[in-house]
């Protein structure tokens, strides 16, 4: 069982209780995702194995085939393929919402659901997703995956949350639980192995504070010390080394949706350092020796998150109408630093954007789940 801190909870609205329980009912009804849906046309990959091309690569006009692919930061290609992503995404929603139902209300059937997604995505024979990411954020004439692609399966650290909620239903057997486990720690030495992952975790920008972000989310679940002393050694030395005494991420200021990629980069980071907290090394409260901390970040965002009008750098060039949305950096840093405003304006959001891009960038879907 995943061990973390507990010393402060979010409390649910009734409005908010309502609409999990609705959202449980209408997963039961879905049809169920897995990765061999589809297979993608340009994978290199098997049927088992994930897929995805980079947001920001658009064919060349200058080549009869428009290949390699030129890069246009910041504007998403439509045509790209992203069903694997959709897919992934789809089954962590429906995993989620289930075992949300699961606890608010002891339905048995809410939890069998969960569990059997949960079999079918990860362990069933036919339909299960291999535990790598060779093939991920590809680019058409340049390679068939990358590194960054890591990125893509920031939707699994709430999957170990979810497990752990439903170990108290009849439907988690020990077998399911001991193949979950395994298929986490399968992928976890993926990560920390292969040249995708490594080249992932030498990144210096919030494509790191995502991997270790979903990385000490897996190693929690697998019991893996070693990897979560590591977590917590980068997190106060590389991750925290982004940031600026003022809790700007100077890197993601630079980008061309500033705003997005910083509440993006927080947002991560704050989830990392809930998870690696513990009362004899409580990183809500450490500080490097420039001043860095999470208590910077939250306090520079946290403004511009209230009153988006007071952003004073550029606008995003895509999406910027779309934030901020629900995050939860809003219910841990607003919880754990007494920010009733931060807690008022989670609860007041929308619980799901309609729009694309920001339900994409919310890595944790409900954080009642991690408290």
């Amino acid at each position: 069982m995943i061990q973390y801190p507990k010393t402060y909870a979010i409390p649910l609205s009734l409005r908010h209780k309502d609409w999990l329980i609705a959202k449980a009912h209408e997963a039961m009804t879905a049809a169920l995702p897995h990765i061999t849906d589809v297979h993608a046309p340009q994978s290199q990959g098997g049927i088992h194995d994930y897929y995805s091309n980079g947001d920001y690569w658009w064919p060349d006009p200058a080549t009869p085939d428009g290949l390699p692919y030129i890069r246009r930061d910041g504007e998403t290609n439509p045509d790209n393929f992203d069903l694997h992503r959709q897919i992934l995404r789809a089954m962590g929603t429906y995993v989620v919402h289930l075992a949300c139902g699961w606890l608010l209300t002891g339905r048995q059937d809410f939890a069998g659901q969960a569990v059997r997604l949960l079999k079918e995505f990860f362990l069933d024979e036919e339909t299960r997703m291999n535990p790598s990411l060779d093939f991920a954020q590809a680019i058409p004439g340049v390679c068939p995956g990358r590194g960054i692609g890591i990125i893509d399966t920031i939707h699994l650290a709430d999957i170990p949350f979810a497990i752990t909620a439903l170990e108290s239903s009849n439907a988690m057997t020990a077998q399911i639980k001991s193949g979950l486990t395994d298929w986490f720690s399968q992928y976890l030495t993926w990560l920390f192995s292969s040249p995708n992952g490594i080249a992932e975790k030498n990144t210096t920008n919030n494509h790191c504070i995502c991997f270790y972000m979903q990385s000490a989310a897996f190693a929690l679940f697998t019991h893996e010390e070693s990897i979560l002393r590591l977590c917590r050694q980068e997190f106060k030395t590389s991750l925290l080394g982004q940031m600026n005494p003022d809790g700007s991420f100077p890197q993601e200021l630079a980008r061309t949706k500033p705003y997005n990629y910083s509440i993006f980069a927080a947002d991560n980071l704050v989830s990392l350092c809930h998870m690696l907290s513990t009362p004899e090394d409580d990183l809500w409260g450490y500080e490097t020796e420039k001043g860095q901390g999470i208590r910077q970040a939250v306090r520079f965002l946290t403004p511009y998150l209230l009153d988006k009008s007071s952003w004073p750098y550029k606008p995003d060039i895509m999406h910027f109408d779309a934030f901020p949305a629900r995050i939860s950096f809003m219910a841990f840093a607003g919880c754990r630093y007494g920010i009733p405003e931060l807690v008022e304006l989670y609860d007041r959001l929308p619980p799901e954007s309609p729009n694309e891009e920001a339900r994409r960038n919310a890595a944790v879907r409900e954080p009642m789940l991690w408290m």
